[in-house]
């Protein structure tokens, strides 16, 4: 998808990515504090939410491969533009009352208009900001930490709050609040890129239209069958798949134990705002011979948190949840990082890059699941406790498969 470079517009177009980011995580961090509102609701287990909570990420998994060639039939500026729209209409959809249908589907659309933004915004990126591509990819990256903070902070509060007869407004209200800045943000993209493209014009440039490529097609694939990408695949999906697990079900586990329902949003808030800085520290600490030891240490470190989360919250909860979000926000960063080390050029990288999100996302829809059933037929939580320690193996294994140096798609190897 090439497109001319319009580096003239940059601070308008940099408020509108910060804006657009903003909006990628919360409405799907906002999920977890509100399980058990919603079963009780519901009239369900919270354990039988578990698909609730999947549903964003199914979503991703099968509609990202999709948004490239959305991109390609009306162009990338309407195709966010649409995705921003209808994202704004999934979140008052899911939070209507009346039928149960009301809050999956649009949870589902929820995870399919972020799907399209969630692979463009990189995109648009790397199109409109030239050699600041560096700086704005690292606050990009950084909001969607925050994004996830801001949401499973504001919902419960919100819920909480109560009405003029005494009765608090609901984790309807509450999923509803995670939509508020989305109308900011499709301003701020349309005004943006409005004038970007008037500036192209006015400096007499064209925008091409994007050619086939049989080469990157051919990656695309090829990469299916690659075994050093089936390994970086399975780093990313085990990755994702323990971070939404603790993402989703670390609000319901404080619940279960009779934390107030504002302070166990606040204790998963804690945790994304320490994913973050696992994310900013990873490259910092990923050099020399720790190149080689930390992509492996990570999963055993977040072993030791998630065991102390289950069996010694008291009086450790905190420090659990530093552990497991330095090792969440590090195992996404090195995970992107073998995405690039690993692939012998950028056209592989995309391919890479594709075949492995979209697994990882799969994956990662599974593990909430899993970890949901098991605390429905168990009632505690010692036993989907082995569903993250799953994805820790796997994370483990991938890690040291990794580390021997092997390119994915590489003719030569």
């Amino acid at each position: 998808m090439p497109e001319t470079t319009r580096t003239s517009s940059w601070v308008p177009m940099f408020v509108a990515v910060c804006l657009v980011a903003i909006n990628m995580r919360m409405s799907v961090a906002g999920i977890g504090p509100m399980l058990d509102s919603i079963a009780k609701s519901e009239g369900v287990h919270a354990g039988m939410l578990g698909m609730l909570a999947s549903l964003p990420l199914l979503a991703w998994a099968l509609v990202s491969p999709l948004a490239q060639g959305l991109a390609s039939r009306i162009g990338l500026d309407a195709a966010v533009s649409w995705a921003l729209i209808a994202l704004l209409g999934a979140t008052v959809w899911r939070s209507l009352p009346g039928s149960p249908i009301n809050l999956w589907l649009g949870t589902a659309l929820v995870g399919a208009a972020l799907a399209i933004t969630n692979v463009l915004l990189p995109a648009s990126i790397k199109r409109d900001f030239g050699p600041r591509v560096p700086l704005v990819m690292g606050v990009y990256s950084a909001l969607l930490g925050i994004s996830a903070a801001i949401g499973a902070a504001i919902v419960a509060p919100v819920a909480e709050l109560q009405t003029s007869s005494g009765d608090p407004l609901g984790w309807r209200w509450g999923m509803l609040a995670t939509g508020v800045t989305v109308p900011a943000a499709l301003l701020a993209w349309w005004l943006a890129t409005r004038r970007a493209r008037r500036s192209v014009v006015a400096r007499g440039a064209s925008t091409p239209v994007p050619l086939s490529e049989p080469r990157q097609a051919s990656l695309s694939r090829r990469v299916w069958s690659d075994p050093v990408a089936w390994w970086i695949a399975l780093y990313m999906g085990s990755v994702s798949w323990v971070f939404y697990i603790h993402a989703m079900w670390l609000s319901p586990i404080d619940l279960s134990r009779g934390t107030d329902t504002v302070v166990a949003g606040g204790h998963v808030t804690f945790f994304h705002v320490f994913g973050m800085i696992g994310s900013l520290v990873a490259p910092l600490v990923t050099r020399g011979a720790m190149q080689r030891l930390v992509p492996i240490l990570i999963p055993l470190v977040g072993v030791v948190g998630g065991i102390g989360v289950v069996f010694y919250p008291e009086p450790l909860l905190l420090v659990w949840l530093v552990l497991l979000g330095l090792c969440s926000g590090a195992s996404l960063s090195i995970a992107l990082t073998f995405i690039a080390l690993r692939s012998p050029s950028t056209q592989a990288a995309g391919a890479v890059s594709g075949m492995s999100q979209s697994f990882g996302y799969l994956m990662a829809g599974l593990g909430p699941i899993l970890f949901g059933w098991l605390h429905a037929v168990s009632g505690a939580w010692s036993l989907p406790l082995l569903v993250p320690l799953f994805g820790a193996a796997v994370q483990f294994i991938a890690g040291v498969a990794l580390l021997r140096g092997r390119m994915a798609l590489d003719d030569g190897r």
